[in-house]
């Protein structure tokens, strides 16, 4: 089967690799579509938990195509979507119920074989039916987990004032879930005004402009806004200096979330007096787990709207192209199809 491979020192191909075969509580899934995240580029270059040779993607949906021993469904031609996350069961931080920080964590798409390529081989009982859900919708299944499992974290109480930084893909999904858990106004900053026109039309009350050079300019208007602060920030960027500048724009008593994957090794200046003297709270939200089936139900609500978030789909033969689109701010999210067929230019 044709796969996208990532190797060591950033080097990335298009390879015929073996076709998995499922092992005994496993399904292969004949790849649909999957979702470039800003995950894979760090991946490519080797951050967060990357394995070499690694076939990424960890958004997955695909059509099941062959089962494993002992698997009676999902039947084959179920289209499901994915948990790529994979847990032991069995150490300290699993039999403590922090399976997330399994001793053993394995991660499709990340340190396992995830969904650039034609086949992928899953766990049964991390697969969910899409029920007719549009490809289109399904395929943000993921990083919809994602974002509510933040949420969850943040733990909101009732009529929070609320400011989220980014309005890529994670930051149109968090400002939608933000009002289901609670907020009473979300504000987005971002630095494209195309991406804060899509965040007002899904119910984002204030949007503004932040200069990526100049980020410090955006202070004052945020402080007219929240004279006393807000009552939690979202870091979803992964930028080091739009942290340092939350601390400061959170309420006393409030919460700074860290939700966006900076590099391993950056670091923010944070007061530890500040911190201490105004009892703020940092929280860190870690992919994904057990969020999955409640993802799937407010995609099919409806109540997370999704229209207008993919700007891109590519195939084999145009990948490199998606990766180009990870530092385009006019893209917002670029689909990866097996099936896509490059165009050639006239």
């Amino acid at each position: 089967m044709k796969a996208i491979v990532f190797r060591e020192g950033s080097q990335w191909a298009v390879e015929n690799v073996e076709t998995p075969v499922p092992g005994p509580g496993e399904v292969r899934l004949r790849l649909l579509r999957t979702g470039v995240c800003g995950t894979d580029e760090h991946l490519l270059h080797g951050g967060f938990i990357a394995k070499f040779p690694l076939i990424p993607g960890h958004e997955m949906l695909g059509e099941v195509d062959a089962l494993g021993d002992g698997v009676e469904t999902p039947a084959i031609g179920t289209t499901v979507v994915v948990d790529n996350t994979i847990h032991c069961g069995e150490c300290r931080a699993c039999l403590s119920g922090r399976a997330l920080f399994c001793e053993n964590f394995s991660s499709l798409g990340c340190n396992a074989p995830g969904g650039f390529a034609e086949y992928v081989v899953v766990r049964a009982a991390k697969t969910f039916p899409t029920h007719g859900l549009h490809p289109d919708i399904a395929v943000l299944a993921e990083p919809t987990a994602c974002a509510m499992h933040g949420v969850d974290i943040l733990d909101l109480a009732p009529a929070s004032d609320v400011l989220v930084y980014g309005a890529g893909p994670t930051g149109l999904i968090l400002s939608q879930l933000l009002k289901m858990a609670g907020a009473a106004r979300v504000t987005v900053v971002a630095p494209t005004a195309s991406k804060l026109e899509l965040a007002r039309r899904f119910g984002a009350d204030h949007t503004i402009v932040i200069d990526r050079d100049d980020p410090d300019a955006v202070v004052s208007e945020l402080r007219e806004l929240a004279p006393h602060g807000f009552d939690a920030v979202i870091e979803a960027t992964g930028s080091v200096r739009v942290l340092e500048q939350a601390v400061g724009l959170t309420a006393t008593g409030g919460t700074v979330m860290v939700y966006g994957l900076a590099a391993e090794d950056a670091f923010a200046r944070v007061s530890p007096y500040e911190i201490f003297s105004r009892e703020l709270t940092i929280k860190g939200s870690f992919a994904q787990a057990f969020t999955m089936e409640r993802a799937m139900v407010a995609l099919r609500s409806g109540r997370i709207q999704t229209d207008g978030i993919i700007t891109d789909v590519v195939g084999f033969e145009d990948f490199d192209r998606a990766l180009a689109n990870l530092k385009d701010s006019s893209q917002i999210k670029t689909i990866m199809d097996p099936s896509h067929v490059a165009t050639t230019p006239n």
